[in-house]
């Protein structure tokens, strides 16, 4: 499967996609289904097990959606155990360092990128059918998608030594972790908090580099028209604004 959500952004288009906590096979062929570009696997907040991680690409490639996995912590061998059960990329949680940002590379790309092992029947090599392990590693550096989380102040200070880092392909900017990060917990909307962040999105655009967040139904015009390609949701969002949209019709 060819990361077709990384061939959108290289082609300068918005991937839309929705973030999912909860271990469910059925949540993500919902999400293929009703034309999301993507599905953030979310093991860093959510319940998701590795075995479960996989049922979950499993149903990505069937409904046609790129899967994208958020690890629970940045560790190179569990981000290997990721990458080998398929998922088309990673959106590391808070990096905060270029060195930091590098070590994302190196775990998530093959020779001569990175230093990810490589190992002979993965799934995510196809178990070895019809394709050699060099013609595997190649191609999987070609469409792996690394998008690194910059969610705290010290990393906004070094967004300019970041996104120097080779192989990056997304710069994302996290409402929540920033706004504690700046004093304000919770209220992404406060005017500190959304200078901090369009102040980042103009240069991250302005470096040509994709830049990425998330928001709710509200916001997603304005970050659309600032450029914001990597873009998602949560599902818990859209159950609360639909679920307040239908009861506030059936009252009375």
């Amino acid at each position: 499967m060819r990361n077709k959500m990384k061939q959108k952004l290289l082609a300068g288009k918005a991937a839309l996609g929705v973030s999912i906590m909860i271990p469910s096979v059925q949540l993500v062929e919902m999400a293929g289904k009703l034309g999301y570009d993507w599905v953030l696997i979310d093991c860093e907040h959510g319940s998701i097990t590795l075995e479960t991680v996989e049922y979950m690409v499993m149903a990505a490639e069937a409904s046609n959606i790129t899967p994208i996995i958020r690890p629970q912590k940045n560790d190179p061998e569990l981000i290997g155990q990721y990458m080998d059960r398929g998922v088309m990329g990673i959106q590391a949680p808070h990096v905060c360092s270029a060195e930091e940002a590098q070590k994302i590379i190196n775990a998530v790309k093959y020779h001569p990128i990175g230093n990810r092992s490589l190992a002979v029947g993965t799934r995510s090599a196809n178990y070895g059918f019809g394709i050699t392990l060099t013609e595997y590693a190649e191609q999987a550096n070609e469409d792996l998608l690394v998008c690194v989380q910059i969610e705290d102040k010290e990393a906004v200070d070094n967004l300019d030594s970041i996104a120097k880092v080779e192989g990056i392909d997304v710069l994302f900017i996290g409402p929540s972790d920033l706004s504690q990060s700046l004093g304000h917990p919770g209220n992404a909307g406060h005017p500190v908090v959304q200078k901090v962040m369009d102040d980042a999105f103009s240069k991250i655009i302005d470096l040509g580099m994709v830049a990425g967040t998330a928001g709710n139904l509200e916001i997603t015009p304005r970050r659309l028209e600032q450029g914001i390609q990597y873009y998602y949701t949560h599902l818990t969002t859209l159950l609360a604004y639909s679920s307040s949209a239908f009861l506030g019709n059936a009252k009375d």
